[in-house]
């Protein structure tokens, strides 16, 4: 059995935390929530997490009411030289998305460090963003240094790395903290390769991130061992499966050193995810299939 920062690890659901954000909702769906029964804040997020022990990836889902910033994240090196553990690649999966809503990812052409500066400023980054209509289904991989943003309307899950370092560009006016000379130096502000993105059918059984950071896969009946260190993390989107203290369905996450340990019942489909191990495969492509 693995030990993972000293804890054997079998397969356990995680603990969920909301988490409050302007742009969130205060409705969210289901399994998360009811309509009839508002929160009193907006909740833009729900973090899965095993207390005292941070592990290698994070797992969230997010729900959108308002455009979020303009931002991008720096690769592992550019934020070593910050003083940070690793920088953050991550990935979405567009689970519903209201007609009209959007995605920002890239910019419409290659843009030097000044005319990024500038139009950061003047606020002409937003139309020089490449905005792409989105459904459910969608799935999207966002290299580090890729500026992004998450539109109106959007329910998604997110893969990450597991690293709380965001350079904000540019926030529509309102009155949050930027950070554009951090954000310009790790920006690469140009258009956002096809090969990124893709429509994903959870009926079908594969791998969909190979590398360098993480290997995300889709699974059916089993969980598929994936090259790389760290534990395995099991999100499921359809049925549930069997853990080690209870039963996780949609809306949960279970980590285990132990793939065979987590046994899906029922018509299970389900995101699993490992990480890499950051350097050990640093200088590997990212391809998705």
């Amino acid at each position: 059995m693995l030990h993972y920062s000293g804890m054997p690890i079998a397969a356990l659901k995680l603990d969920t935390m909301r988490v409050e954000k302007p742009w969130g909702r205060r409705t969210l769906p289901t399994p998360f929530g009811t309509p009839n029964a508002p929160l009193s804040d907006p909740v833009g997020e729900i973090w899965f997490e095993m207390p005292g022990r941070p592990l290698d990836l994070m797992i969230k889902y997010i729900f959108t009411s308002e455009k979020l910033s303009i931002q991008v994240h720096p690769s592992d090196d550019q934020a070593r030289r910050a003083g940070h553990r690793q920088g953050k690649e991550e990935c979405w999966y567009i689970l519903d998305a209201e007609p009209g809503a959007s995605v920002g990812i890239g910019t419409k052409r290659k843009l030097t460090a000044d005319e990024l500066r500038e139009a950061c400023r003047n606020g002409d980054i937003e139309s020089l963003m490449e905005w792409i209509p989105v459904k459910r289904g969608d799935f999207f991989y966002i290299p580090a240094g890729t500026v992004h943003a998450i539109g109106v309307g959007i329910s998604l899950v997110e893969i990450q790395q597991n690293a709380d370092i965001t350079y904000r560009l540019y926030d529509y006016g309102r009155p949050r903290e930027l950070h554009l000379d951090h954000g310009i130096d790790v920006s690469n502000a140009q258009p956002y390769p096809a090969a990124m993105r893709r429509h994903v059918s959870i009926e079908k059984a594969g791998r969909l991130v190979d590398g360098p950071k993480f290997k995300l896969s889709v699974a059916h009946d089993s969980i598929p061992r994936l090259d790389g260190r760290g534990p395995y993390f099991v999100v499921p989107l359809e049925g549930i499966v069997a853990t080690d203290n209870g039963v996780a369905k949609p809306g949960d996450c279970v980590v285990t050193g132990d793939p065979s340990r987590v046994v899906p019942l029922g018509g299970a489909r389900m995101f699993v995810a490992r990480s890499c191990g950051g350097d050990l495969f640093r200088n590997s492509p990212t391809t998705i299939w």
